[in-house]
């Protein structure tokens, strides 16, 4: 029997035989209710240690975080062969999740996007190398290529299912109607793009269409690329940080939004709780209101980060605190992405 789940405000080790339970997401995908973002285990925030960042991921597992999302772009592929380490022993255990279509890495910038049939074959051919498995469990289209017909990628991405390659297809940043012309095509599980307190734009539109279609959301950067945490200071990121290139850290906008941080921490205070853990809950409580499956995938580099944000999942909002953070997030200054072409945000 899983143990509950770690209390708000805890950071001292999860339990180690299941500290989250689990959620079905679309098409019958079932995954922890707490993902892992694999992503920060890259250099996009700083250099990485290699063996912490195999024991963060091994620590994940032991607290029951076992959706693990990576994407063949991080790290240049250096992420995916990371995790396959962990799946070489725990492959049972994980919900393995990996995304293909940009081209390039984060630091060093994308080059184009490619949802070209013959690409999505030869991209899953590469990951499934690089992961050192026979199966992916969720495979996503990582961005849209608005070159080819969302019906020809999904036509492509749905015959990797029928040959085993592929258990469950998703999609990452797309529009409402990009969405329902997929799920014509081919049952979708999951939407992933940003959301949090700070990035709510997909509430008008994509978030809507997934509840229609039964298909579960997945939130990536849910605590603002640790903004929303308020241990990021925006004046020291290094010269390779990929939040240099992100328009509402720059120095004007990040200091307009310390109030979105402010309002954060106040209801952190008032909970006994971290400001992580409300970030977390709050996308909780937004699952429930709008009548979706929410799984966030918070990335960490470290093991007592796991712990904090599986606090989140004990951790109830009451309708004046929602009410609280909703309204500081109409204040944020600058958009969440370089190019809003290449994220929903901008093609709604």
């Amino acid at each position: 029997m899983a143990k509950a789940p770690a209390q708000p405000g805890n950071t001292e080790p999860a339990n180690t035989e299941s500290a989250a339970n689990t959620v079905q997401l679309g098409d019958g995908l079932t995954v922890s209710s707490l993902g892992f973002g694999g992503m920060a285990l890259t250099p996009v925030y700083g250099e990485v240690d290699p063996a912490e960042a195999l024991r963060t991921l091994h620590h994940a597992v032991d607290a029951g975080v076992s959706f693990i999302d990576t994407a063949d772009i991080y790290g240049g592929g250096s992420n995916e062969e990371l995790i396959s380490q962990l799946l070489k022993d725990r492959r049972d255990e994980v919900q393995l999740a990996t995304k293909f279509s940009l081209v390039g890495t984060p630091t060093d910038g994308y080059t184009d996007i490619r949802g070209d049939a013959e690409y999505v074959r030869q991209a899953v051919e590469r990951s499934l190398q690089r992961l050192g498995t026979d199966v992916i469990d969720l495979y996503y289209m990582h961005r849209r290529d608005v070159r080819v017909p969302i019906e020809e990628t999904v036509g492509a991405m749905a015959e990797l299912v029928k040959q085993g390659k592929v258990k469950h297809l998703g999609l990452s940043e797309v529009t409402a109607q990009e969405l329902q012309d997929a799920a014509a095509v081919h049952p979708i599980a999951a939407v992933q793009s940003e959301w949090s307190i700070w990035s709510r734009d997909v509430e008008s539109n994509v978030v809507p269409a997934a509840a229609g279609l039964g298909v579960g959301f997945v939130p990536y950067s849910p605590l603002g690329r640790g903004f929303l945490t308020g241990t990021v200071d925006t004046s020291s990121l290094g010269a390779k940080d990929f939040r240099r290139n992100i328009p509402r850290f720059a120095p004007d906008a990040a200091s307009a939004n310390q109030a979105v941080v402010n309002t954060v921490k106040s209801v952190a205070d008032q909970l006994k709780a971290t400001p992580a853990q409300v970030a977390l809950a709050w996308l909780f409580a937004k699952g429930k209101r709008l009548g979706l499956p929410v799984v966030p995938i918070p990335g960490t580099r470290k093991a007592a980060r796991i712990d904090e944000n599986l606090g989140a999942l004990a951790l109830e909002l009451t309708p004046a605190h929602l009410d609280a953070l909703d309204a500081a997030s109409d204040a944020v200054v600058g958009s969440r992405s370089a190019d809003p072409k290449w994220v929903s945000e901008g093609r709604e």
